[in-house]
Parts: C-alpha cells; sequence; structure tokens
C-alpha cells in the first residue's frame, strides 16, 4: 500500500489495530516491535492481513495465509513451552 499523504492514517491504524487483535487471537500475543522470529512473523500477518482488509479482501486471507498462521501458532505453542520447562 503506497500511500503518499495523511488522509488515511486513521483508517490505517483502526485496520491495523484489527489485525494485531485477529492475529494474537489466533496465535498468541506477540510484540509489534520485537526482533525475535517469531514477533517479526506475526507483524508480518498482521501487515498482510491489514493489506487484504484495506482492499476489501480479509475473507481470502485465512485461506491464502493458512499455512502460516498454523505455522506460527504452533512455534509460539512450543516457545512457550520450552519457556515453561526451563
Amino acid at each position: 500500500m503506497h500511500i503518499s499523504h495523511s488522509g488515511e492514517d486513521d483508517n490505517l491504524k483502526r485496520l491495523l489495530s484489527f489485525s494485531v487483535a485477529y492475529i494474537e487471537a489466533k496465535c498468541g500475543e506477540f510484540d509489534l516491535s520485537g526482533k525475535t522470529n517469531l514477533d517479526i512473523r506475526a507483524t508480518e500477518l498482521v501487515f498482510e492481513r491489514t493489506r487484504y482488509a484495506y482492499n476489501d479482501a480479509v475473507e481470502y486471507f485465512d485461506d491464502n495465509f493458512q499455512s502460516d498462521i498454523l505455522g506460527l501458532s504452533l512455534d509460539m505453542v512450543f516457545a512457550l513451552e520450552e519457556e515453561s520447562d526451563a
């Protein structure tokens, strides 16, 4: 989304917040500004879902990113288990 004006800022912030909530509900909590592999992958999914929502195609997001969502959610579960074992 190459937007060169600020007229869309409020809408984009709203869409981003919806996408963060959606990815956290599907995969688990993450840090948007985090540097871990899991944080980066989750943030990428947030941006992708926001792109779909912005273009009125959010209903296609799950199908197109199903393997990414599933992989991230499993990796997050495994990471939590490793933390609790340590």
